[in-house]
């Protein structure tokens, strides 16, 4: 990714979007940061929607903590627990049931 500073930034904003391709320009002012034009192309809205969300950014950089801590399990291990869950529900008795539908 290039960077570019806002005071340097002279040309319309159409020609740097033009100019893109696969990477993106990250706008600095003061060489720090502010602002970032990227491609969509390709992207759906859904994932565009969750870049930008803090409490799915939150989830992801607690995830990547956890991987540096070691603290990860195969992808055998999720299907057993998943396997596990599936194959014997813990259902509610009907007293229950009706309790926790209501508000």
């Amino acid at each position: 990714m290039r960077t570019l500073e806002l005071k340097d930034a002279s040309k319309p904003l159409a020609e740097y979007a033009a100019g893109l391709g696969d990477g993106g320009i990250v706008l600095t002012s003061k060489k720090k940061p502010v602002a970032a034009l990227v491609s969509v192309k390709g992207a759906d809205s859904e994932s565009l929607a969750l870049s930008m969300n803090p409490t799915f950014l939150k989830l992801i950089r607690r995830a990547r903590a956890e991987v540096k801590r070691g603290k990860v399990i195969s992808l055998q291990q999720v299907k057993q627990q998943i396997s596990e869950q599936t194959a014997s529900p813990k259902i509610a008795s009907p007293r229950k049931r009706r309790r926790a539908t209501r508000g």
